[in-house]
Order: structure tokens, then C-alpha cells, then sequence
């Protein structure tokens, strides 16, 4: 009888009977591990050939086990592959066809290797895959916001501390600002991905083998850039699921960042964008509404992507080193946090794209005069004037303003130690022009900025490129 008709697991020879229905249906992982299923045939490939290298393995019978992995994959690519009762995980699973197609060949396939040193190879092939596709649609989002801020122009709006008008930017060097931030997200994933590129496929159970195993070639096999040095760490790290998942968890507080921004930059109050129909919702019973869903989820998902950093580090905290059964509980947070960045990467990347700005709104509001209140106390600090009492001086004209004693550009004017040059700042579109420095938010310092901006665009488009060879 073969495994599907007795209902064995892999480890039913010690155990006089079959495990309980409760224990299978708590310890399961299948329905969220088999998306490995790739994985983890490579890593068996790149076990069977290590096998024969050492002679543990015949040549046939590690041609007979990869004809058989490669059926497999077949069977899962299309859809044919059936699962049975006793298919704990993805590895029992790929194991229990294998040998169902190979025979007794078959049987050989997990000779010095444990499910331990297989699912830490599996998930870090896994990360190799799928972080890079996180990078690669955070860069699209960065390419977006770059046409994005070439198209604006001169176009300007208010920049803000505590949601309150501060000093004008111009709407390109806001939208940037969000892809500098993403730029550091990106740096961050190829971080994480330099570190986890050691394969711990040899490491056994915790303890390594006493057969003629190949880790090396193993290794190079799988395209990993190293091998683990400890058996014992290489089976219980997990530190690269952590930083994955930090990773994801920071950058859904910058996209929820942006999704706030849209939020409030589409609502009638500031009305400084318009959605596209396509990236955006009505109301089951409010006709007039045009609701920014995309840019709401986006800020509400955060608190999950949050949860799975959080919940995933209670989890490893208290663990013995080498492997324990808690350790099944990093794929979900990983697999969800990779998933919900990518759904909400895509769906802001097209709602920046097809939006609608109305600068002449962001401009009459970035034109109230208080926002020149700085660039007047700088102009008396060029004067000679302690920038302490500058502050004080203009502040003081800010109170009259407010109070109803006359515009800030009248006061100013009238005022002996600032007069028409100062009030001139108060101009509309004056404010915006001062901002020289470098990395600042005028127009002469976005050229230099848009510059680096590219530049940082192919060192990133480089990287990923290279990892990919």
C-alpha cells in the first residue's frame, strides 16, 4: 500500500497508530504553504544532484527521481496535481508523488535531509522570488511620481507641519518626497535579500549529517551566495522573515502616508485632486459621492502589515534555538504582508497616474500670506537682525494681520525696518521661489534633485537587475 492508502505521515514509525483528527486539522500548514511548491521542488532537485555527486544516489536513480520532480511540478503548474488526507505540508505532499511515481527511488529522496533544513530552504528561496517583485513595483510607483512631478511644472501648494499651512512647495518636490522615502524602502529589501542569500540546506534536523553530503554544491546549485556555518542557527534563524517583514510592515506606513495625503487632497474641503473613475468608488446610497478607497486602504492595511511584524516577533521571542513547531507560524505573516504591499503598490501606482491635479486650488492656498512669514524674518537676518528677533518682529505682524488690522503685505510695507522689497515676498508665487538651498522645494533646486532622482532610479534598476542574473 502507498501512503495515500494508508494514511501514513512521514514519521509514522514510531507511532503505533495514526495521528487524531484535532492534531492534523491544528497542525496542518498545506493551505497556506503550498504556494512554495516551487521551491521546494527546486530544493529537492538541487538535494537529489547532491546525493548522486556523493554517491548516495546511483545516476538512475537520480534520473528517476528528477523525471519524477519534474512531473510533479508539471501536475502543480497545471492544476492536475491532487492532494491527499495525509498531506500535512507541501513537503509531504511533493515527497508522498514522488515516490508514488519513482517507487522505491523515491524513498531515497529525503536521505540526509530533514523538513527542517527544507522549509528554511524553501522559504528563503521564496523571499529570493518574491521580494524582488515587491522592489520592482515600489520602483514602478517611484517612476510614476517621477512623471508625475516632471509634468507639474511650476505648479505649487502649500507645504504643511501639524495639517497646517507652513511655507509653499513645489508639487514636484512633494510628489519626490515620497519616492525618496520609497528609495530607502528598496535599499532595505536588498538589504534583507543580501542577508538571507545562505542556503541552510545540509544542516539536518540541527545537527548536520553523518552521511558524504554536498552543502557547497548544493548551495551554488540553488544560486544561493553562501552556506550556514552553524547547523544549529541555519535550521532556527528566522531573522530574515523578521527584516522581510519589518521591511513590508514600513513601507505600508509610507504608502499609508500617501493614501492620507489623497485622502485629504481629494476631499471638497482642499479639493487639490481629482480621481480617475476607474480608481476610485461611489456610495450604495449617496449619488454625489467619489470615494478614495484605494488611499483609505492603503492607510487602513498598515495596521496589518503592523500586526504580522508584531505578531510575528512575539513568536520567535521566546524560543530555544533549533527548530520548534512555532516556527510554522512566519509563513503567513510573510506571505500576507508580501501580498497586500504588492495589491496596494499596484493600486496606488495606477490611481497617482490617472489623477487629476487642480493647481490653481493648491496655488491659492499655498498664496494665503501668512505662509511668507519665514522668508520675512530671513529677510531681516540678511539685514543683520538676530534671526530671535526677526521671528519676533514678523510674528507680531502676523498678530495685527489676524486681528483685522490690515493685510501682512500692507504691514510690512509700512514697517521701517522691512518695507516694499520685503512686502514683495508676500507676492502670490513669491514664497515658492525662495527655496534655493540644496534639496529644497524652489524651482532652482529641483533641477539638481530631479537629477539625483534619475541617478538613484538605475543604481536601483541596476541592483535588482544584477540579482536577477
Amino acid at each position: 500500500m502507498n501512503e495515500q492508502e494508508t494514511g501514513s505521515t512521514l514519521w509514522h514509525g514510531r507511532f503505533e497508530g495514526g495521528p487524531a483528527e484535532a492534531l492534523m486539522a491544528y497542525t496542518v500548514s498545506l493551505p497556506f504553504d503550498r504556494q512554495m511548491w516551487s521551491d521546494d521542488i527546486a530544493g529537492s532537485r538541487a538535494h537529489v544532484r547532491g546525493l548522486a555527486r556523493t554517491s548516495l544516489l546511483s545516476d538512475a536513480e537520480r534520473d528517476e527521481i528528477l523525471s519524477a520532480l519534474d512531473r510533479v511540478a508539471e501536475e502543480m503548474e497545471s492544476g492536475a496535481f491532487v492532494f491527499v488526507e495525509s498531506d500535512e505540508d507541501i513537503h509531504t505532499a511533493v515527497e508522498r508523488r514522488v515516490t508514488e511515481i519513482a517507487g522505491p527511488a523515491g524513498g531515497k529522496l529525503h536521505t540526509a535531509r530533514s523538513r527542517n533544513d527544507q522549509v528554511a530552504t524553501d522559504l528563503r528561496l521564496w523571499c529570493k522570488r518574491q521580494l524582488p517583485q515587491v522592489a520592482a513595483a515600489l520602483i514602478g510607483l517611484q517612476e510614476v511620481l517621477l512623471d508625475r512631478a516632471v509634468a507639474a511644472g511650476d505648479a505649487y501648494l502649500p507645504g504643511y507641519t501639524h495639517l497646517q499651512r507652513a511655507q509653499p512647495v513645489l508639487l514636484a518636490h512633494h510628489l519626490l518626497a515620497h519616492g525618496w522615502a520609497i528609495a530607502r524602502d528598496v535599499d532595505r529589501l536588498a538589504d534583507t535579500l543580501r542577508r538571507l542569500d545562505v542556503s541552510p540546506l545540509g544542516a539536518g534536523a540541527l545537527a548536520g549529517s553523518s552521511l558524504p553530503i554536498d552543502p557547497e554544491g548544493t548551495a551554488a546549485d540553488l544560486g544561493f551566495a553562501g552556506v550556514f556555518d552553524n547547523s544549529l542557527d541555519a535550521v532556527s534563524d528566522r531573522d530574515f522573515v523578521a527584516e522581510a517583514v519589518f521591511d513590508l510592515a514600513l513601507i505600508g506606513i509610507h504608502l499609508s502616508r500617501i493614501g492620507e495625503e489623497w485622502v485629504v487632497w481629494t476631499s471638497g474641503e482642499f479639493g487639490f485632486a481629482q480621481l480617475d473613475d476607474a480608481y476610485a468608488t461611489g456610495s450604495s446610497m449617496l449619488p454625489q459621492k467619489k470615494n478614495p478607497d484605494i488611499a483609505e486602504l492603503a492607510r487602513g492595511k498598515s495596521g496589518r502589515l503592523i500586526g504580522n511584524l508584531t505578531g510575528l516577533l512575539a513568536t520567535l521571542k521566546g524560543l530555544p534555538i533549533a527548530y520548534n513547531r512555532d516556527l510554522q507560524e512566519d509563513k503567513e505573516p510573510l506571505f500576507d504582508s508580501v501580498s497586500q504591499v504588492l495589491l496596494a503598490v499596484s493600486a496606488l501606482t495606477g490611481m497617482i497616474a490617472t489623477a487629476t491635479f487642480d493647481t490653481e486650488a493648491m496655488q491659492a492656498a499655498a498664496d494665503e500670506e501668512t505662509t511668507a512669514a519665514t522668508d520675512l524674518a530671513e529677510f531681516l537676518v540678511r539685514a543683520g537682525v538676530p534671526f530671535r528677533e526677526a521671528h519676533a518682529i514678523v510674528g507680531a505682524h502676523v498678530r495685527s494681520t489676524l486681528a483685522g488690522d490690515g493685510t501682512l503685505r500692507d504691514l510690512v510695507a509700512a514697517d521701517a525696518r522691512l518695507g516694499p522689497d520685503a512686502a514683495a515676498l508676500v507676492a502670490p508665487g513669491a514664497g515658492v521661489r525662495q527655496r534655493t538651498s540644496r534639496g529644497g522645494a524652489g524651482p532652482v533646486a529641483l533641477p539638481g534633485q530631479l537629477d539625483r532622482y534619475r541617478a538613484m532610479l538605475v543604481r536601483e534598476r541596476d541592483a535588482f537587475d544584477a540579482a536577477d542574473r
